[in-house]
């Protein structure tokens, strides 16, 4: 590294966001419906006793909260094939419109409901839309981003979902669900105006061949105007891709993606195992379990939700300086340590012993566990499942990604109701704490550092081939052969071509 390069990297930030500010502001506005989906995935805690007040517009059974709270799961299954049809066939870019489209509708029927389906129908709407959402806003960044800033920029939508979260908690027992509708429909409204007028993904444009489109739309995305150099890589990354088959067993039979596939599943699990479902739907049956009289229990969910969100921003700022190995690891770590605590207490709470001159102990580790969770585990598997997956087979990836993620939630609540009623309260909390502090052994073992790459040069990570060498080998071959000019390769090269 020239002491040029150094100089720049020591600036920080400022070298961080140096020259991609229209690649922020596409990503800004692709990604501030998450700030509606977010409204809709902590809806139910705090608008379920908004329906209840004998003056709630909407008359809800039991029957009905329990299907207010699983019916944006179920839409998020549903929203699978769907999703996987559109981003390959209208695009990234028109994806994210269609969502937000589907979710403004949701919010539009939401804020006049009068009878029950009025608000499971919106729901599930939301459901569906979120999952297209967020599948194609992932791609839609990973593929537009530079690799300075990747990172970060894959990190905001997730951030902005827990501004989301943080809006609702805040609004939605104090206010109706008209006005707390309005508020949801009104980020869809920013999106709706000014992501049509954003670039579409030279990815897309170059699975389809539409070469000068792609190079325009990269023009529009970089400050400076030269970009031959990376649409040409970009334009033999996808060729080369394009001799992959794409079907849904390629997932499995090809190597770098199996290996991709492995590491999705194992995180989206970890990250479910770990508790953070179980946290958000259910903090205030621990916190009464645990006896906690330091902090009322909706201050604390909101406090939960700030320093989420807090630690959420640090991480996507940081993941690009420091890597993402390095936070999965700190942070699944802390987390199992954390979880261990809280199982530690329940387990001397159920044995009879006196507890209550230590009863801060599970509002400290509740709230701890909001910043060392999305400091690393519960932010960085969403960075990752963008940059995994090759342009054959992406759309189909991420698609099952997100769908194991909410299955994930489903098993981890299941998990912990049936544990806690059976055993106990400290049974689930021990094992999200084992669960935790093993998703740090695999993250260190097995998930790849991509900090700094190029979307080829992971796949040639996933894939075993040694990267520097190989892909400028490859690139310098290439033009070569364009020129008629021979040149020797090196067997990882060549190792490489055979391989792919």
């Amino acid at each position: 590294m020239g002491s040029s390069e150094m100089g720049a990297k020591s600036k920080g930030l400022g070298y961080m966001f140096s020259g991609t500010y229209p690649q922020v502001l596409a990503v800004l506005s692709c990604t501030v419906s998450a700030i509606g989906d977010g409204m809709q995935y902590g809806w139910s805690a705090p608008l379920i006793p908004v329906l209840e007040k004998p003056d709630s517009p909407v008359e809800i059974t039991d029957s009905h909260k329990d299907w207010i709270e699983n019916i944006y799961l179920i839409g998020g299954l549903c929203g699978v094939p769907l999703t996987i049809f559109l981003v390959d066939r209208i695009g990234r870019k028109y994806s994210v419109i269609a969502a937000g489209l589907l979710s403004l509708a949701a919010w539009i029927l939401m804020a006049v409901a009068t009878q029950p389906w009025m608000i499971l129908l919106p729901r599930f709407m939301t459901g569906v839309a979120g999952d297209v959402a967020f599948v194609a806003a992932p791609m839609y960044i990973a593929e537009i981003a530079d690799q300075k800033i990747r990172g970060f920029l894959a990190s905001l939508i997730y951030t902005m979902m827990l501004i989301g979260i943080f809006i609702i908690y805040v609004i939605g027992p104090y206010l109706s669900v008209f006005v707390s509708s309005c508020v949801g429909g009104s980020f869809l409204l920013i999106q709706l105006v000014t992501f049509p007028f954003m670039p579409e993904s030279p990815y897309f444009y170059l699975c389809k061949g539409k070469y000068e489109k792609a190079k325009r739309s990269l023009e529009r995305l970089r400050v400076n105007p030269d970009v031959e150099k990376e649409i040409r890589d970009m334009t033999l990354a996808i060729e080369r891709q394009k001799t992959e088959r794409g079907r849904p067993q390629d997932l499995i039979i090809e190597k770098g993606n199996r290996k991709a596939v492995i590491i999705m599943v194992v995180l989206n699990g970890a990250q479910h195992l770990s508790g953070i479902s179980v946290m958000l739907m259910n903090m205030h049956m621990i916190l009464a379990a645990a006896g906690s009289i330091y902090i009322e229990t909706n201050y604390a969910a909101i406090l939960f939700s700030a320093l989420m969100m807090i630690a959420a921003t640090v991480a996507g700022l940081i993941c690009d300086r420091f890597g993402r190995k390095i936070l999965l690891i700190s942070s699944s770590t802390l987390s199992g340590i954390i979880l261990m605590t809280l199982a530690i207490f329940f387990h001397m709470k159920f044995l009879g012993y006196n507890v209550d001159s230590v009863s801060w102990i599970p509002i400290a580790c509740v709230l701890s566990y909001a910043l060392v969770f999305k400091f690393g585990l519960g932010i960085i598997p969403i960075v990752l499942t963008a940059e995994l997956f090759p342009a054959k087979v992406k759309a189909m990836g991420m698609s099952i990604a997100d769908a194991l993620y909410l299955g994930w939630a489903i098993i981890s609540v299941y998990l912990y109701l049936y544990t806690s009623r059976i055993f106990g309260m400290y049974v689930p909390f021990y094992i999200f704490a084992f669960c935790s502090l093993g998703s740090a052994a695999f993250c260190l073992w097995v998930v790849p550092e991509t900090k700094g790459r190029t979307l080829e040069e992971i796949q040639m990570i996933l894939k075993g081939i040694p990267v520097t060498r190989a892909s400028l080998e490859l690139i310098e071959m290439t033009k070569s052969k364009e020129n008629n000019i021979n040149k020797d390769i090196s067997p990882e090269t060549v190792a490489f071509i055979a391989e792919t």
